[in-house]
């Protein structure tokens, strides 16, 4: 089994692309999620899809736009809104986590590798085996 991040941008404009995504894969779709933390001082947000494992293949694709959306809980934004409408339409809740900023991780691979981990830990995907 392999699950790996799959990074579309900073949540600007690749916003779209990521709901886009989610749409058409709501038969796979797993989570999806809200990642909060602080980024040189200001709350900030990544956004995250989790789709089901591939059959054949055993992939977990792991969507995300990192760390360029206001945190909602502090600054509402347009962006954050059409996530949430996305997740309403397909009967899902946003799951909110905080976690560390990817920039005290030496290497972007560390950082989705850290992410990987909290979400084994927590349950939301599966352990390897």
């Amino acid at each position: 089994m392999i699950q790996r991040f799959i990074e579309l941008g900073e949540g600007y404009s690749d916003i779209y692309e990521l709901v886009e995504l989610t749409k058409a894969n709501q038969h796979r779709l797993l989570h999806m999620m809200a990642f909060h933390t602080v980024l040189n001082e200001k709350q900030v947000t990544s956004l995250a899809v989790v789709l089901q494992l591939t059959d054949p293949g055993k992939f977990q694709a792991l969507y995300i736009c990192r760390e360029g959306i206001p945190n909602p809980n502090f600054t509402p934004n347009k962006r954050y809104d059409l996530f949430q409408q996305t997740a309403d339409v397909l009967g899902k809740e946003i799951i909110q986590l905080s976690v560390k900023p990817s920039i005290i991780f030496h290497e972007k691979e560390l950082y989705f590798q850290h992410l990987i981990a909290i979400l084994r830990l927590n349950h939301y995907i599966k352990p390897l085996h």
